[in-house]
């Protein structure tokens, strides 16, 4: 167990509650903002060192909290926002208490592991704990769409860092927290053609329909599941009328991959679709790797090895897993440094209306977060 005393899980709920009852989507930077700045209150109010970035581009800001020491400190960064828009609470996901789950709106994604992070943080500063290096915290505000105004302070406090751990919810099933994610990207695939009628006139036509037809096709045709590569086109989008030939037509393209190797064969496939085409249209393609893979290391087995007997000690098995989506481990992880995932709490339903954490769980997972933050250094 940790030195800290984090308490129950009863009280951990508790306060937890307040958080997903402070609804975070990420469309709303003042919603966002707001549940900042409760943390940054308590934070401020223990002695911690506070630096708030502010907003841009239409998000919500960040928080970095720092504690005392020397050294290179030990990263652990969560994310406030949620996939869920406002009057979630009100509609069809409202907080509960069944059993032994608690449900609500992103409390599996990822308020339970981001309030894991700070509550181990407020408690390591309130009851004056020594850790054995620094502790950073992060709070960012736009991981769920992709983290594109927080990605260059995540990576600027991991090359600060000796460790980086990620409180995403933990594996379902077999709870288990994550040493490998594939990288993630995204292309939009627009096609040009010439409108005509499709009866008095096709041959005058160019389809950009039946070009985006057969690149859909092609791009499917990069699937190797044995290998970790998938592709999905969707949503789609083109033409106007049956008797009109579409002039436009479209797609976007997720693709995952767990290899940089293969996420740079999957850029250079797709991209050079774009240009001139053989039924007289033309393609223009935007986009690439947003995320790059999270490949499996020695350090972040190492860093799994010491999780695990942690979570032997408190009471659980803690099994690894490689995970498909991505998450902004997959950033510090590619900068290499140890970087170990999936440490928030046991549940299921992310993005989805039966999302839930098994709430008893709540403390020794939070307990074995706050021991790798008073025990991890150089």
């Amino acid at each position: 167990m940790p030195v800290t005393e984090i308490g129950t899980s009863e009280r951990l709920l508790e306060e937890l509650r307040g958080w997903v009852e402070h609804e975070t989507p990420t469309t709303d930077a003042a919603a966002i903002d707001g549940l900042m700045d409760k943390a940054e209150a308590e934070l401020r109010a223990v002695g911690g060192a506070i630096e708030r970035v502010p907003g841009v581009e239409g998000f919500g800001g960040h928080l970095v909290a720092r504690t005392p020491g020397e050294g290179r400190p030990v990263l652990v960064a969560g994310h406030l926002d949620t996939v869920w828009g406002h009057g979630t609470l009100a509609g069809p996901v409202p907080f509960r208490v069944e059993g032994e789950k608690a449900h609500g709106p992103g409390i599996y994604d990822m308020k339970a592991g981001s309030f894991f992070a700070f509550h181990s943080v407020r408690e390591i500063l309130r009851q004056k704990v020594k850790t054995r290096s620094p502790v950073t915290l992060l709070l960012t505000s736009d991981e769920e769409v992709g983290s594109p105004t927080s990605r260059a302070l995540i990576e600027r406090e991991a090359r600060r860092a000796c460790a980086v751990l990620i409180p995403e919810p933990a594996g379902n099933p077999g709870r288990a927290c994550v040493t490998a994610r594939k990288g993630v990207g995204r292309f939009v695939v627009k096609v040009q053609g010439t409108s005509a009628h499709a009866g008095g006139n096709w041959e005058e036509g160019a389809s950009a329909i039946v070009t985006l037809a057969r690149l859909i096709t092609q791009i499917h045709a990069l699937v190797d599941l044995p290998g970790g590569t998938t592709t999905n086109c969707a949503p789609v989008w083109g033409g106007t009328r049956p008797n009109v030939i579409p002039n436009e037509a479209g797609c976007e393209v997720d693709f995952r991959v767990a290899t940089a190797a293969d996420g740079a064969r999957i850029e250079a496939a797709v991209r050079g679709m774009a240009g001139p085409q053989p039924e007289g249209t033309h393609v223009t393609v935007t986009g690439g790797m947003n995320r790059p893979p999270m490949e499996e290391s020695p350090a972040s087995l190492a860093l799994h090895a010491r999780a695990q007997e942690i979570a032997a000690r408190i009471g659980y098995d803690l099994p690894r897993q490689h995970r498909g989506g991505g998450s902004d481990g997959n950033f510090t992880a590619a900068l290499g440094v140890p970087t170990l995932d999936g440490l928030g709490c046991s549940g299921a339903g992310a993005h989805a209306e039966f999302e839930h954490v098994l709430w008893r769980e709540l403390a020794p997972r939070c307990a074995t977060l706050c021991e790798l933050l008073e025990t991890l250094g150089d």
